[in-house]
C-alpha cells in the first residue's frame, strides 16, 4: 500500500505559549510554524525545556496556545467546543507517554479493552481486540493480572497497548520507551512502525537518535523554536529485489542472479 501524503493532517502557524506574567513570564514555544502531512512519521527531539512536550500537549488538544493558529484536518482548533476536543481525543488521538497511569482495580485485559467501551464495542469484542495486542506485547499470559503485579516495563507496555487499541489515526508518543529496556523498546517501535505503514500518522518526540531511524522526518529543538526540519532518507530497495509483473521467477532466471 502506499501512502500519498499530501494534506496537511495538522498545521500550526506562528504559534507561541507563554507561562507566567511580567518580569517572570517563559516562553515555552516562540512563534513556531510547522505542517504534518496525513501519514507522516515525525520524530521530534532537542534538549530538555525546548518546548517539545509543550508541543505535543498542544497538538494532542491538552493545551491551548497563548497565540497563533492551529488547525487539524483543516478546522481551526479554536473553533472547537470543549466537548467536541474531549471527542477527538477519544476517538482519533491516541496517546503514549512515558508514564501513563493505569486503573488499579481493573486487570491488565480490562485495562487495554477500556477505550473501545467508548466505541460501541460489546464486551466480547473488546476482549478479544485487547487480546490480541497484548499477545504482540509479548503480555498474554497476564491478562488477568492486576497492575500491581507487573514490573515497571510491563506496566508501560501495557499502558502503551491501552492507547492503541482503539487503532487512532494519530498517534502522540512522547517519550514511548523511555522506561523500557531493549527488547521492549523494539517491540513498540516494531508495532509503531506497523501502525504507520496502515496509514496512520505519528508524533514521537524521544531523547534516543537511533528511534530516528523509523521516521521520515526528524525536527530539532531548541529554545521554544525550530531549529531543523530534515527528511530520513531511506534505504532503496534493489531492482534485483522487486517481484517481476508476471508474478514468481523462473529457476533459470534465479539462476541467473546467482
Amino acid at each position: 500500500m502506499v501512502v500519498v501524503m499530501n494534506s496537511p493532517v495538522i498545521e500550526i502557524t506562528q504559534l507561541s505559549k507563554l507561562f507566567g506574567y511580567g518580569d517572570a513570564t517563559n516562553v515555552a514555544l516562540d512563534a513556531v510554524s510547522l505542517a504534518i502531512n496525513k501519514g507522516e512519521f515525525v520524530a521530534i527531539m532537542g534538549p530538555s525545556g525546548s518546548g517539545k512536550t509543550t508541543l505535543m500537549n498542544i497538538l494532542g488538544l491538552l493545551d491551548s496556545p497563548t497565540h497563533g493558529h492551529y488547525a487539524l484536518d483543516g478546522t481551526p482548533v479554536a473553533d472547537l467546543s470543549h466537548r467536541r476536543r474531549a471527542r477527538i481525543r477519544r476517538t482519533k488521538i491516541g496517546f503514549v507517554f512515558q508514564s501513563f497511569n493505569l486503573l488499579h482495580r481493573l486487570n491488565v485485559l480490562d485495562n487495554v479493552s477500556l477505550p473501545l467501551m467508548y466505541h460501541g464495542q460489546n464486551k466480547l469484542s473488546r476482549a478479544h481486540a485487547a487480546s490480541r495486542l497484548l499477545k504482540t506485547f509479548g503480555l498474554q499470559e497476564r491478562e488477568y493480572y492486576m497492575p500491581h503485579q507487573l514490573s515497571g516495563g510491563q506496566l508501560q507496555r501495557v499502558a502503551i497497548a491501552r492507547a492503541l487499541v482503539n487503532r487512532p489515526s494519530i498517534i502522540l508518543a512522547d517519550e514511548p520507551t523511555g522506561n523500557l529496556d531493549t527488547k521492549s523498546s523494539e517491540i513498540i517501535m516494531n508495532e509503531l512502525k506497523e501502525i504507520h505503514k496502515r496509514g496512520n500518522t505519528i508524533i514521537m518526540v524521544t531523547h534516543n537518535p537511533s528511534l530516528t531511524v523509523y521516521a521520515d522526518r526528524v525536527i530539532q529543538m531548541v529554545d521554544g523554536r525550530i531549529d531543523s526540519d530534515t527528511a530520513v532518507k531511506k534505504p532503496k530497495k534493489s531492482k534485483d529485489s522487486k517481484k517481476p509483473l508476471g508474478g514468481k521467477r523462473s529457476k533459470k532466471s534465479r539462476g541467473k542472479d546467482a
